[in-house]
């Protein structure tokens, strides 16, 4: 090695072998340094390291140096629960993230998430050229996964307020919460289509109407920043410590698939991929997306982990995204049918169709055989794997991680802080739909008065906030009951908005006498459906949980009472219509219930409108506006409005 600088420095030798002896020549004495004289000693110099080069330049010079097997562990992504030091060291990986409930314990602290993520990097800063990972989680609706972090509606009722401004605010405070925890890449946002409510992921997706996606987009500057002026087109861009990568999901078409089946196959031509599927994506990278998610599912019979004409002719090429294309949990394993079976060629089908990063999550052995022995047999060109490599460096240099790898403790405060619980708050009272108000056209039930003798609340979802919050939510599949995290619930809502002199009861499920006897003014029922996520949502009836249906027929059939339906989605109705005074879609609120209360009691009034269809009959389905033979319950864009009564008063002061 050779050094020029300090007093340390080395002289460079050469070793003169002859028949007898060695002699040992300094090319430069240590009195011509005494003397003043000016050695020149060339250091190797890694162009890499230097923030004052241009990034394709460091990437470039890092490229040149990396062994395949460094390469190939770029490109994996494995679940925390699977990473030691050895693994980060030997097998150069380049990602880490959380699965649905991946945690570092239960109830985590944001300390606890950022000491394991800088555990992780160390471990990664410890490989022979320093390549710091990339951690990357679900924060689909909030940081969604984390202990006392605010969780906002999720895309559905975002979709219902209209309000691209204030979906772009909630993707900096979401930014703000992952960072807090030490994480910078959040999937999310899902810029899928849904066109069947009886997906079990319609919940995730904005609306029926890609034009409503597109708008929504905005999200993503919210999470990475305003990308400047006259960048690159398709090059992705985050501004900042206090913002994270994101990524658009699911490309594409998983919102059309045949009888809303997950993971099933999306049958539609061409034009119609593009002109319902598509539009979300171009959007979300004209505003610099760092990544894009692959699709589970097929279109036309192709998988889309397979699929090399619409990841690498259209998305790459055709697009211009310069970003990582990344695999969906196991999407690479499900590419062979029966699922699980023949690996290795799975591994050669998605990365001949342009995937850059592999969600693996736990099989990094494997693939990186595999993929080396593609590599040695010429199966993939090595210009495809330094694409790939290409693409992930490029990231992480304009993210700054080779500056500064380990995350802070500086964004602790930020996590579940009272800004971000005001704006979702805010949130919940702009997506909710008032559906009915009123038997008669002359005789609204809301705003309720929040002066009254004796008030019923009933129902499921009234004091429970796990169902509040739906799927992706603290777990996976979403939890049931009121310890598992912090929030407001419709009940404590309620409570906190009602007159000091009004008594409230709560029964979970009242029957009809129990209602007649106590002679309520009102009552606010709440039921819909529990929590589910992916394939466990799919649903071909589309029910209220029981009791639900009978909790609604045993009280409206007692007392004047508004419902109020927490949902994923449109169900069924119809039956139970008649006998309400008033009908409230709530979608999944999240954390924040005061935001129902605000509405219901008048201290702001409704304004959302509906992202889909309802329907009348799951016989219907699929039916979307536009379509012939269209006749909803409530139509696309359906929403009653009222007016604040408190004319001027600020909610906290209304009584």
């Amino acid at each position: 090695m050779y050094t020029s600088t300090g007093l340390n420095r080395e002289i460079p030798r050469m070793i003169i072998k002859t028949n007898s002896f060695v002699l040992l020549v300094g090319l430069v004495c240590l009195c011509c340094c005494a003397e003043g004289t000016k050695i020149k000693v060339k250091a190797h110099h890694m162009k890499y390291k230097n923030p004052k080069e241009k990034i394709n330049v460091r990437v470039e010079d890092l490229l040149a140096q990396m062994t395949l097997k460094e390469k190939l562990g770029q490109m994996a992504q494995v679940d925390r629960g699977n990473i030691t030091a050895k693994v980060m060291k030997e097998y150069n990986i380049g990602s880490v993230l959380s699965g649905g409930e991946s945690v570092p314990r239960t109830q985590a602290t944001p300390r606890d998430w950022i000491d394991m993520i800088n555990k992780f990097q160390n471990w990664s800063l410890a490989s022979r050229l320093g390549i710091p990972m990339i951690y990357g989680i679900d924060a689909v609706h909030g940081h969604n996964n984390v202990y006392k972090a605010t969780m906002f509606p999720h895309n559905v009722g975002l979709g219902a307020t209209r309000d691209p401004e204030l979906v772009k605010r909630i993707g900096a405070a979401t930014a703000l919460e992952v960072r807090a925890t030490g994480i910078q890449y959040s999937f999310a946002p899902c810029v899928s289509v849904c066109r069947d409510p009886r997906w079990g992921r319609c919940y995730e997706s904005f609306s029926e109407d890609p034009n409503i996606v597109k708008q929504m987009t905005d999200f993503v500057i919210g999470l990475q920043g305003e990308i400047p002026a006259g960048s690159p087109k398709g090059v992705p861009y985050v501004g900042g410590t206090d913002k994270v990568a994101g990524s658009a999901k699911h490309y594409v078409g998983d919102g059309g698939t045949t009888k809303g089946i997950n993971e099933n196959d999306t049958v539609i031509d061409w034009q119609g991929l593009l002109n319902i599927h598509m539009p979300g994506y171009p959007e979300a990278i004209a505003k610099g997306v760092a990544t894009v998610m692959v699709s589970y599912s097929s279109w036309n019979g192709v998988k889309m982990h397979a699929n090399y004409d619409l990841v690498t002719k259209y998305l790459k090429d055709t697009l211009k995204f310069k970003g990582i294309v990344i695999s969906d949990w196991l999407g690479v394993d499900k590419i062979s049918n029966p699922p699980f079976t023949n690996y290795s060629n799975s591994v050669l089908l998605s990365i001949q169709a342009g995937l850059d990063m592999i969600m693996l999550p736990y099989n990094y052995i494997d693939f990186v055989k595999f993929l080396t022995e593609h590599v040695n047999n010429k199966r993939i060109p090595m210009s495809r794997i330094d694409d790939a490599v290409r693409r992930i460096l490029s990231v992480k240099f304009m993210m700054g991680l080779f500056e500064k790898p380990m995350s802070s403790y500086e964004y602790i405060p930020r996590l579940g802080c009272q800004e971000h619980r005001d704006l979702g708050r805010e949130a919940v009272r702009k997506s909710l739909v008032l559906l009915k108000n009123g038997k008669t056209p002359t005789a609204p039930l809301l705003p309720l008065p929040k002066k009254a003798n004796r008030i019923l609340v009933a129902g499921t979802h009234a004091n429970n906030l796990g169902y509040q919050c739906g799927g992706w939510s603290l777990t996976w599949q979403g939890v049931s009951g009121n310890n598992h995290t912090v929030g407001t619930t419709i009940l404590g809502a309620i409570a906190s908005a009602v007159n000091e002199t009004t008594e409230i009861v709560f029964s979970l499920n009242p029957d009809t006498n129990f209602v007649k006897a106590n002679k309520f003014d009102y009552a606010v029922v709440a039921v819909g459906e529990l929590p589910y996520a992916e394939t466990k949502g799919d649903s071909v009836n589309l029910t209220i949980a029981e009791p639900g249906p009978s909790i609604i027929t045993n009280v409206c059939g007692a007392v004047k009472c508004a419902v109020i339906v927490v949902s994923g989605r449109p169900v069924v109705i119809e039956p139970y219509l008649s006998s309400m005074d008033a009908l409230v879609a709530a979608w999944l609120p999240g954390t924040e219930g005061q935001g129902v209360a605000d509405v219901l009691y008048g201290d702001y009034g409704f304004t959302g409108k509906l992202p889909r269809t309802w329907f009348r009959r799951v016989d219907q389905l699929p039916m979307n506006f536009g379509e012939k033979n269209y006749d909803p319950l409530f139509p696309f864009g359906f929403g009653l409005t009222t007016q604040p009564v408190n004319n001027g008063v600020k909610p906290s002061q209304a009584n």
